[in-house]
């Protein structure tokens, strides 16, 4: 989601002090702070850290290596609810009587030029459009709750349908191109976290709370318009709905691909309200 807020030009110097300080000056004192600093350091905080070495020299569509992807893996497969200080029975989870689409909660936990970290709060029924997430590698960790998420692949070379005339007033709509489902299925946690890629793991994907969610993504690098990585939502059209020359799937198979029309102005129903997350507290460094 293209949900732009800096910690970075936060005063943290409080924060920093509350940090533990070792008491004995000698030559072996400063092992010692390191390690108890080490052990004290919270979940988030070590998410961030992991993610500061992860995504250090990366960039737009540069994928990090099988081995960081793995060692951040594991470090949000240990994430738990607690760590982040949320649970089913908060506001950020209820949903309110006929009200209609229920809003969703951001809750920004970090920012830099390299990566971007935040939690969405799904009341049941919640849903995240379908999205692009251009240039990306992003991991998403179920923290509770049970989600469904509907995915796609952009099928490559085919031809697009630069027409897509999906109604009978034949009015033209904005370029329709292939894609191919890769994941439709309902998610409960816990579970393993899902990680997309610049091309490949579902990089197009929409969430729909089942019951009250909440999901940790980390996206590196972030989503920056100035850069040309802006969050694109699209239509879902059935393959069957277009024809195209050249382009054909077996009978069995047209429930797996779909033609993703681009929306030109975000949902109207898409309702992101963002407060500041305060606990636990996040030192920068």
């Amino acid at each position: 989601m293209g949900i732009e807020t800096t910690w970075g030009d936060r005063k943290c110097n409080k924060e920093s002090r509350e940090l533990p300080k070792a008491t004995d000056t000698n030559s072996r004192s400063k092992p010692r702070k390191s390690r108890r600093r080490k052990k004290r350091m919270s979940p988030v905080q070590k998410l961030i850290a992991t993610c500061k070495q992860v995504f250090a020299n990366g960039e737009a569509g540069i994928v990090p290596s099988a081995e960081d992807i793995e060692r951040l893996r594991a470090v949000l497969d240990e994430m738990k609810q607690e760590d982040v200080g949320l649970n089913p029975e908060m506001p950020y989870f209820q949903t309110q009587v006929a009200q209609g689409t229920p809003p969703i909660t951001y809750l920004h936990l970090y920012m830099s030029e390299k990566f971007s970290m935040g939690i969405f709060c799904l009341p049941p029924s919640g849903v995240i459009p379908l999205h692009n997430h251009p240039g990306m590698t992003v991991f998403s960790k179920l923290l509770f709750g049970t989600m469904h998420i509907k995915s796609y692949d952009w099928v490559v070379d085919d031809p697009i349908n630069t027409s897509a005339d999906v109604n009978p007033s034949h009015i033209t709509a904005p370029a329709a191109r292939l894609a191919k489902v890769k994941v439709d299925s309902n998610f409960t946690a816990p579970c393993n976290t899902s990680i997309l890629y610049p091309a490949d793991g579902g990089n197009m994907h929409c969430f729909t709370a089942v019951t009250p969610c909440a999901v940790l993504d980390v996206l590196g690098p972030p989503y920056s318009d100035p850069d040309g990585r802006h969050c694109t939502y699209y239509l879902e059209l059935p393959f069957t709905s277009l024809s195209v020359d050249g382009v054909s799937v077996p009978e069995e198979e047209k429930e797996d691909y779909a033609w993703l029309q681009e929306r030109e102005i975000k949902p109207e129903d898409l309702a992101v309200v963002g407060p500041e997350y305060g606990d636990p507290k996040i030192v920068q460094k």
